[in-house]
């Protein structure tokens, strides 16, 4: 069955770009980007603002000028990741190759895709909480004493009007909704990310984003070309399990310079007699010199 393959992989990207939205912990993180600029092949400039404060006004005088610092961040994307899938011509089902492929796709972004880009995030997030000293160790039966600290540490730097983030271990937050003590606290709230509103739980207005244990590591291995493996990644030996994050929002900046999918008809693939999607996603998370230390983190051994 022929397909327009420019418009089909258009159509592809753009559904997978949604499942990754609605999937992703750390998706939001995409929506801080608008300023961000490409220079060259890897490389992105993300602007930091920095003012002079006020001084007194002379009366002889009149305004004392101040300094406005733009520094021009250049910052380096390390993520270029891949993979081709194949459906044979024969598979194709009742429904079209449109909807297999649909479901294929959804199906290996949100379990191939969507966990290691949050393992990639939360681990980047995890180390600028220990390079400034920002990061505590966990002891079991504390929860609401770690997450307000962790709150009022966030706020202590940013002040009290900005949104506020938490990602949070399974069994820390299963103890969080399993404290009488503590799920007084909890209430629901919106959170937006891109375009699409949730309900999350919050506390303390702070809104609670769980996760799954695999993706609370500190460190991983990530599959290169050459691993003759099932690609992917893995935790590193010896890595310390994150249970708690909180950090602004607004704080980190997702870069995606390439989330794209090729298709090519059976006529078109000269490996196989099989329908080809090649999808590629081209990221990087980064969080600006000024706010490296507006991240609070609570972590075990």
């Amino acid at each position: 069955m022929p397909i327009n393959t420019i418009l089909t992989a258009s159509k592809y990207s753009e559904a997978l770009d949604k499942t990754f939205v609605q999937k992703s912990a750390t998706s939001f993180f995409a929506d801080n980007v608008l300023r961000a600029k490409f220079v060259g092949a890897k490389s992105v400039i993300i602007p930091d603002v920095d003012f002079a404060g006020l001084v007194d006004y002379d009366r002889d005088s009149g305004f004392a000028r101040g300094a406005m610092t733009i520094n021009q961040e250049t910052y380096t994307m390390a993520m270029d990741r891949a993979r081709s899938i194949q459906i044979d011509r024969e598979d194709e089902d009742e429904t079209g190759i449109a909807n297999l492929a649909g479901k294929i796709l959804g199906e290996y972004v949100r379990t191939k895709v969507v966990p290691e880009c949050d393992a990639y995030v939360i681990s980047k997030l995890f180390s600028f909480s220990t390079s400034a000293n920002n990061a505590v160790v966990y002891e079991s039966g504390k929860e609401l004493a770690h997450i307000t600290n962790a709150i009022n540490g966030v706020r202590r730097i940013v002040g009290y009007d900005e949104e506020l983030v938490a990602f949070v271990e399974s069994d820390f937050y299963a103890a969080l909704e399993n404290s009488p003590e503590i799920s007084r606290y909890i209430t629901v709230s919106n959170f937006r990310k891109g375009e699409m509103d949730f309900q999350v739980k919050s506390i303390n207005g702070v809104a609670l984003i769980p996760v799954v244990p695999e993706r609370m590591k500190s460190a991983y291995t990530f599959a290169t070309s050459g691993d003759t493996n099932a690609g992917g990644f893995v935790p590193n030996e010896g890595a310390k399990t994150i249970r708690l994050i909180v950090m602004p929002k607004s704080g980190a900046h997702l870069v995606k310079k390439t989330e794209k999918m090729r298709v090519f008809s059976p006529e078109q693939n000269i490996d196989a007699d099989a329908y080809k999607f090649d999808y590629r996603i081209y990221y990087d998370v980064f969080v600006k010199k000024s706010e490296e230390e507006s991240i609070q983190a609570v972590y075990s051994n």
